[in-house]
């Protein structure tokens, strides 16, 4: 049984913007995240009150898992060098 994914508004705003070719990888990627989210294309972040990550090329995913209900916030998406800024 999948996870459910929730985008937090500003992430999707930043995935709309991207162009088509970077949204599907990243759209691909978040469904491997809804499948597993614990598995081996995710990482723990230290000190960042138990949020992971996920790598798409120069991207990274930031999300936060509630296995209790079964979701997955997305709180952002971003290059690489930005997106941990923050947190």
């Amino acid at each position: 049984m999948s996870y459910q994914v929730r985008i937090a508004r500003q992430a999707a705003e930043y995935l709309r913007r991207l162009d088509r070719t970077t949204q599907a990888r990243i759209t691909r990627r978040l469904d491997q995240i809804a499948a597993d989210p614990f598995g081996p294309q995710t990482k723990q972040l230290k000190g960042a009150g138990g949020r992971r990550t996920a790598r798409v090329g120069d991207w990274r995913i930031v999300f936060r898992v509630e296995p209790a209900e079964r979701v997955v916030e997305v709180s952002a998406i971003g290059p690489r060098g930005g997106v941990y800024r923050g947190l």
